[in-house]
């Protein structure tokens, strides 16, 4: 009985994670150094540049975000691989469509790289 009660407990975290999730636009870039948060130091490939409704003159530099793909935004059909990813905001994307430009190599994890543009929900990693 224990083991059940765990199991709903983890399955009930699990869905309230995914409903506390914003949505937004994400694209992807693959120049990633210097950057507006770090200038010429690397963070590896897991990193995003935000765009301008989530840079906050800066104030999202260095958080975490879990991303995810929701479906697509131009003909490309079913994009998304169903995998999450986490992504570190080391950089600002002013102007762009997007909510988040993702590094190539994050982009491939979630959906695929033809697709361009995709439609994501994100939420702060904790």
């Amino acid at each position: 009985m224990e083991n059940y009660s765990f199991i709903f407990v983890c399955m009930v975290a699990y869905l309230v994670s995914f409903a506390s999730a914003k949505p937004g636009i994400a694209t992807f870039y693959t120049k990633y150094i210097p950057s507006a948060c770090f200038k010429n130091q690397d963070h590896g490939k897991m990193i995003a540049a935000a765009g301008d409704a989530l840079w906050k003159n800066g104030a999202m530099c260095g958080k975490k975000f879990t991303v995810k793909c929701t479906g697509p935004r131009n003909g490309v059909r079913h994009p998304c691989t169903g995998k999450s990813v986490t992504v570190k905001v080391v950089d600002q994307c002013p102007g762009c469509p997007s909510t988040m430009d993702l590094s190539r190599e994050a982009f491939e994890i979630i959906a695929k790289p033809v697709a361009g543009i995709i439609n994501i929900d994100y939420k702060k990693y904790a």
